[in-house]
């Protein structure tokens, strides 16, 4: 189940995103843009689920931004009609920046909803009140003194 929310979760990032940039700044056609979103969406979800362990939250959200990029930029030079006015390299750019922001952000939800027990080094934890000071033996002078007196 939590799989699937995560799903939903990141398909609604992707399509947000592409709606925000390749709708309103490049004019895309809606259609366009659900096909470029779901496509992503499965590649990229399927990456996450066997990179971000492996790797660590920034890698993984620079892996996927890659992975925008060059969808964006396959599907769209086939989707978006030539005469259109649509920078595809720039679209697919800027598009990809937006969704490896959000991706950041997605990803931690991962780490802290989806995944169980990581050990990566980027996953941060919360410290709690729970700390502890541990002291060596070497620098209690008076049991030194008794270990002296004893041999």
């Amino acid at each position: 189940m939590q799989r699937t929310k995560a799903f939903f979760i990141k398909l609604a990032l992707t399509l947000g995103m592409l709606l925000l940039v390749l709708g309103l700044l490049y004019e895309a056609s809606i259609i366009d843009i659900i096909i470029i979103g779901l496509v992503l969406t499965l590649v990229a979800f399927l990456g996450d689920m066997f990179i971000l362990p492996k790797v660590g939250n920034i890698i993984a959200a620079l892996t996927d931004t890659v992975l925008a990029f060059l969808v964006i930029w396959l599907l769209g030079s086939y989707l978006f009609e030539s005469g259109s006015g649509i920078s595809i390299l720039s679209a697919a750019f800027l598009s990809s920046l937006f969704i490896g922001a959000g991706e950041l952000y997605y990803h931690r939800y991962l780490r802290n909803h989806v995944f169980v027990n990581v050990d990566a080094p980027n996953n941060f934890t919360r410290v709690g009140g729970n700390l502890q000071t541990e002291f060596a033996e070497d620098f209690d002078k008076e049991l030194q003194k008794k270990r002296e007196e004893n041999s």
